[in-house]
């Protein structure tokens, strides 16, 4: 099987961080969220995963070899396809064209997910989606008696279906689905000025293509700031439950660290509670304050502050402050 992801957008929604660090390789829980992803279908696919392609904008050489290392960690090749204009779901997975042939994955890299792939054989794929209580925000499938998808609507303002497609995709025949993405640019077929992906799925289903729902246990979105910080809440509590991942070189004094947490390498956190739900990035410094439900990239430094559902990136220095703040990489913020 071969993985598609998608990540070339831009995450205004995600500014001042992404001004300076592309949206899939912020950290959540320690780690960036497109190596969370990856990891999470490698590890539920069922199937060897040969290539994991990266859709991405022009993010320069360190952001693409980490994107490779991360697929070779997997025991996978990888390879950065670009996307230097943004014209939709479509053209997005068309411009990894190479890869889709056999069995593909496609995941677009501002979700995380919980669930089981169950690939059904008696389909030609798997589209999975969350129920909602209110879809009018979001693409959604409508299926018959046989739990076959028979339409996707697109933010439909009256109600027809609470399954709202999350960005994951299985599909068991790559090529017929670039031979339809092809069609929609071949033949100028845009929607609202893109191409979307949803138009070539309903032309594969005209032409008999058999679709599932797939059920996911939970759908973690990183789309803004406090999105991000709800899942790193809830990576934590899955994957440490009640316990800490504390890294190597940790320095503590007079401190403490309530579980759920994450505490990078060469740390230092002196007369402080860290905690809970706390992501801190390698070499970090904390001093007399207090931390909780917030995530620090690296070399953050904070200092005799109160700080809650707060997000701050690389390098970035909070002192003498209460509340929340939300500083983008090399920010700083000084109270009196």
């Amino acid at each position: 099987m071969k993985v598609v992801i998608p990540m070339a957008g831009m995450g205004k929604r995600l500014r001042p961080h992404t001004l300076t660090t592309p949206k899939p390789l912020l950290h959540v829980a320690g780690k960036p969220i497109v190596q969370r992803l990856v990891e999470d279908i490698v590890a539920v696919a069922h199937q060897k995963v040969e290539e994991i392609a990266f859709v991405t904008g022009r993010f320069g050489e360190e952001a693409e070899k980490q994107l490779i290392a991360v697929a070779e960690s997997l025991g996978a090749k990888g390879s950065i396809h670009y996307q230097d204009i943004p014209l939709g779901t479509a053209h997005a997975i068309l411009c990894a064209e190479s890869v889709l042939d056999g069995p593909v994955t496609v995941a677009f890299a501002d979700t995380l997910f919980r669930a089981s792939f169950e690939m059904d054989s008696d389909c030609d794929g798997v589209l999975w989606v969350q129920k909602i209580d209110d879809p009018r925000q979001f693409g959604v499938v409508i299926v018959d008696d046989n739990n076959v998808i028979t339409e996707f609507r697109e933010k439909p303002q009256e109600f027809v279906s609470d399954m709202a497609m999350i960005g994951i995709y299985y599909f068991a025949d790559g090529a017929w689905l670039r031979d339809e993405l092809n069609y929609l640019v071949d033949n100028n077929i845009m929607n609202s000025g893109e191409y979307q992906l949803p138009d070539a799925l309903r032309n594969m289903v005209r032409k008999g293509a058999r679709f599932k729902p797939g059920a996911v246990l939970d759908w973690m979105d990183c789309g803004n700031k406090d999105a991000v910080l709800d899942t790193n809440r809830k990576v934590l509590e899955y994957t440490l439950g009640s316990d800490n991942n504390i890294g190597a070189n940790v320095t503590m004094e007079n401190s403490s660290v309530i579980a759920p947490c994450f505490i990078g390498d060469d740390v230092i956190i002196r007369n402080s509670v860290v905690g809970p739900f706390v992501s801190m990035g390698q070499g970090s410094t904390v001093a007399d304050s207090k931390i909780e439900g917030s995530v620090f990239m690296g070399q953050a430094k904070v200092e005799r502050s109160d700080l809650r559902s707060s997000m701050a990136g690389v390098q970035t220095t909070v002192i003498n402050t209460s509340g929340e703040v939300n500083l983008g990489d090399y920010s700083s913020v000084k109270g009196s």
